[in-house]
């Protein structure tokens, strides 16, 4: 396996991407230091019509639903490649300002994570 990771942001923002290959596939986790699974999104490319799809499932009470689904759609779409994308970030207290914060830095990590493993995005 090859890792990879980053972190994106400051403070209660902060969002961490850590990767993983296993075989051509992707294992992805976005998270902060209050990690958990909160959403998994299951990523897949569809060649034969040039296409990626994503299936979610959420925990109840967790709202890290579009991160997940985000990420893996773009991973998948980007690579061309199978990824199983987990995020669980969580802040109490969080403003709307910090909602759009994290979804800014979680999509900057996945962007950073796509160019790395492909030379764009």
């Amino acid at each position: 396996m090859v890792s990879y990771a980053l972190t994106e942001g400051e403070g209660r923002t902060e969002v961490s991407l850590l990767a993983e290959d296993m075989g051509d596939d992707q294992i992805v986790l976005l998270y902060n230091e209050n990690a958990h699974i909160g959403a998994v999104a299951l990523g897949e490319y569809d060649f034969g019509h040039e296409r990626s799809s994503v299936s979610v499932i959420t925990r109840f009470g967790h709202k890290d639903d579009f991160i997940a689904q985000k990420a893996a759609y773009l991973i998948s779409k980007h690579l061309k490649k199978p990824v199983c994308v987990i995020a669980g970030v969580h802040i109490d207290n969080i403003t709307e300002a910090e909602i759009s914060k994290i979804l800014e830095n979680s999509l900057s990590a996945v962007e950073k994570y796509i160019s790395s493993k492909s030379g764009t995005v």
